[in-house]
């Protein structure tokens, strides 16, 4: 039996999978992704990347390509009339970018391999055997991977997680949900994405930038209460046309279906994302309604916050760094849960007199500008922070990528792995060794920004003492010489 050594295996080839592989190879660790399928899935049920994404994925280089024959939704219009807007939020991606599944996972793919991950298809794990020293990965071709760490991304029937033994707790909330791209004749009114329902039917809608002199293509989403059958039974295309029509209240003038599928959703989510040297991510660890489009974004904001954490304690960081994607990632995934399914259940409210309030709240709430932007926010990902300790600025644990700065972006210096130092407007240039440093062209304090972009630490730059011991906390890799600061990992240009 061959036995491969690498310091991260990553079981699982999907979104989550390929960006955890991606920043690890690009801090320099050796990866390797096993995935049970010998070729691409060519099917994509994801379609809707929010801002808090795009900006993960601008990091890398990779959201200019993707935007570029995409459709930029401004809003979500849902019941009642009621609108999520996008427009006003803190981001330079004030909507969402519909474009299907296969297209992001072709580009985070193309990042892991460039960067150095080694992918292998037609792999199946069929075995996990944890030691003190890491982890032995067994599968059914009679090979064996050891690895230092194992990052479980095989998606809502996980092998890893069946393996490690984690529950998986939960409840199935819809079946037979039907999924569709549609060509239409008669476009929605509405710009952006577009969600219509009755008592018994509901139909979403998201425009693809595909059009041609007959049409547009929309990826469509539709659901009958009086048709529930099993997910393998065939879909029709009579089906999804009456139930557009029905739902919409409308007749879209459906020209052509290139491609349906059937399915269920399930509310579940592991107890525990560690397991030892074991990490479950994306539809792994959580799955939720589709109803918002945060499955995939979701997983790719775990794999961020994983990969970053693991290089980390790879270059000498304390053990307990890696209890933080727990603590950090867990409270996410159960409100995006919450709100996914408060959506769902939302939309397919059975009772006239619930539905009538529903629909005389929603739309009202919805334009009080605080309520509006919060809401928008939470959708987008903008505003999902992570916890501070007790005395820490209530900045630490939000996002940075907003922060302006005297030249180039948060984005730019997040191109490279590693911690970020941004000093206040009126600060000198700091030596600082190989860490980056930037310069803030607003009136905000100094902040240390971590490789995922959220705030570690803020306060004064010239308070060297404090963020120096944040930095040592999470990487440990500080160390003083002459009193100076040296930090290992990749430095980027300073900004002033």
């Amino acid at each position: 039996m061959t036995t491969h050594e690498v310091d991260v295996v990553v079981v699982g080839a999907g979104p989550t999978g390929l960006t955890a592989a991606g920043d690890l190879a690009r801090a320099g660790r050796s990866v390797t992704v096993l995935e049970r399928w010998p070729s691409v899935n060519p099917a994509s049920r994801a379609f809707a990347t929010m801002a808090r994404t795009l900006e993960i994925l601008d990091a890398r280089g990779l959201a200019g390509g993707l935007l570029a024959d995409a459709y930029r939704a401004p809003g979500v219009t849902i019941f009642g009339g009621a609108r999520i807007d996008l427009t006003h939020l803190e981001s330079p991606y004030r909507f969402v970018m519909v474009t299907p599944q296969t297209k992001v996972d072709a580009a985070v793919r193309s990042y892991a391999v460039s960067q150095g991950a080694d992918i292998r298809r037609g792999v199946e794990v069929t075995g996990l055997d944890q030691d003190a020293d890491g982890v032995t990965v067994t599968t059914d071709g009679n090979e064996r991977w050891r690895a230092r760490y194992v990052v479980g991304a095989d998606g809502a029937h996980s092998t890893v997680r069946t393996l490690v033994g984690a529950d998986f707790p939960g409840k199935t909330i819809l079946s037979s949900i039907v999924l569709a791209d549609v060509k239409l004749s008669r476009a929605p009114a509405d710009e952006g994405l577009r969600v219509g329902s009755t008592r018994n039917t509901f139909a979403f809608l998201a425009p693809y930038s595909r059009r041609d002199a007959e049409g547009s293509w929309y990826r469509a989403m539709v659901w009958d209460r009086n048709h529930q059958v099993p997910d393998t039974e065939s879909v029709t295309d009579d089906e999804i046309v009456s139930i557009l029509a029905h739902a919409m209240n409308v007749d879209l003038g459906v020209l052509e279906v290139a491609w349906k599928s059937r399915f269920h959703c399930d509310e579940r989510q592991v107890g525990r994302y560690r397991h030892g040297r074991v990490f479950l991510a994306g539809d792994a660890a959580h799955v939720h309604s589709p109803m918002g489009g945060q499955g995939m974004n979701t997983g790719i904001q775990d794999a961020v916050n994983l990969a970053w954490k693991i290089d980390a304690v790879l270059g000498g960081a304390d053990d307990a760094v890696l209890d933080t994607y727990h603590d950090e990632r867990h409270p996410i995934a159960k409100r995006v849960l919450f709100q996914s399914g408060l959506l769902a259940r939302g939309v397919t409210l059975h009772p006239r007199p619930a539905r009538a309030l529903r629909n005389f709240l929603a739309p009202r709430l919805l334009r009080v500008p605080r309520l509006r932007d919060a809401v928008a926010g939470s959708f987008a990902g903008t505003t999902l922070r992570y916890r501070h300790r007790h005395g820490e600025s209530p900045l630490v644990g939000t996002r940075a990528t907003q922060i302006l700065l005297t030249r180039g972006s948060v984005t730019e210096l997040l191109g490279s792995p590693g911690f970020v130092l941004i000093r206040e407007r009126s600060a000198a240039l700091i030596d600082t060794g190989e860490l980056a440093q930037a310069q803030r062209a607003d009136s905000g304090p100094a902040v240390l920004v971590r490789p995922d972009g959220y705030i570690a630490w803020a306060g004064s730059a010239a308070d060297r003492t404090a963020w120096q011991a944040v930095l040592a906390r999470w990487t440990g890799s500080l160390r003083a010489a002459g009193g100076e600061l040296q930090v290992g990992g990749a430095a980027t240009a300073d900004s002033t």
